[in-house]
């Protein structure tokens, strides 16, 4: 009996949304991922093998999503991240280290590798991480929110290490596509071509392939 309700329980949302984690290896990728969904650091610096994904459900506007984020497995390594990894992604966290300049300046490029292989309006968040390492600093706030701002991205620093500012970024990043979701199907419904509430299993289209599956079986509301 309890096995059934605590499987309900994990199976009741009303969106899933694909998040990518991209940035150079050793930046905290996969530390930021462990610090969201199960509130753990590990100290010893390994690099992810194989496709890792972790998942976590958060509450935005009386609806609940279920974030499903993938972790880039160490292929960052060998820059061969398949397009396979950014299908159906809608939100991105880009992640630089503060205290490594180089980590900073590859932004720009897996800015535009993500660009090249998703939806225009998939939601951004630069991520500067290991806030913690102050003294240690090589990368400006500044600098990282000129950026952002250029590029039109979120921004946010972090420490997976402190547990700063980690869940405020994924939330961040999930309540903006929530947003964007719910603004399409506002528009499609004034416009007469769909209702406001989305049918059972139904996808929602953010633009061109960007979309938030309804999970079959929930009740609307």
């Amino acid at each position: 009996m309890s096995t059934t309700s605590s499987y309900k329980a994990e199976d009741d949302y009303d969106y899933l949304f694909k998040l990518v984690l991209i940035g150079d290896s050793g930046v905290g990728k996969s530390n930021l991922l462990s610090r969201f969904t199960r509130n753990e650091f590990a100290l010893e610096s390994k690099s992810t093998i194989g496709v890792e994904f972790a998942t976590r459900t958060l509450t935005v506007d009386a609806k609940v999503i279920k974030a499903q984020i993938w972790d880039t497995a160490g292929q960052e390594r060998y820059r061969a991240i398949t397009s396979a990894y950014y299908r159906g992604a809608v939100g991105a966290l880009l992640v630089y280290d503060v205290t490594r300049h180089s980590t900073f300046e590859s932004v720009e490029r897996w800015l535009r590798e993500l660009r090249d292989h998703t939806d225009p309006n998939i939601v951004i968040m630069l991520v500067g991480n290991k806030s913690d390492l102050r003294h240690l600093v090589a990368v400006s706030t500044e600098d990282g929110k000129t950026f952002a701002e250029k590029e039109s991205l979120y921004f946010m620093e972090t420490s997976a290490l402190e547990s700063t500012n980690v869940d405020n970024a994924f939330a961040e990043v999930l309540t903006q596509i929530y947003r964007v979701v719910s603004k399409k199907a506002m528009e499609a419904g004034e416009n007469g071509s769909a209702t406001t509430v989305p049918s059972k299993g139904e996808k929602i289209d953010v633009s061109k392939d960007v979309s938030a599956m309804k999970k079959p079986g929930c009740c609307s509301t």
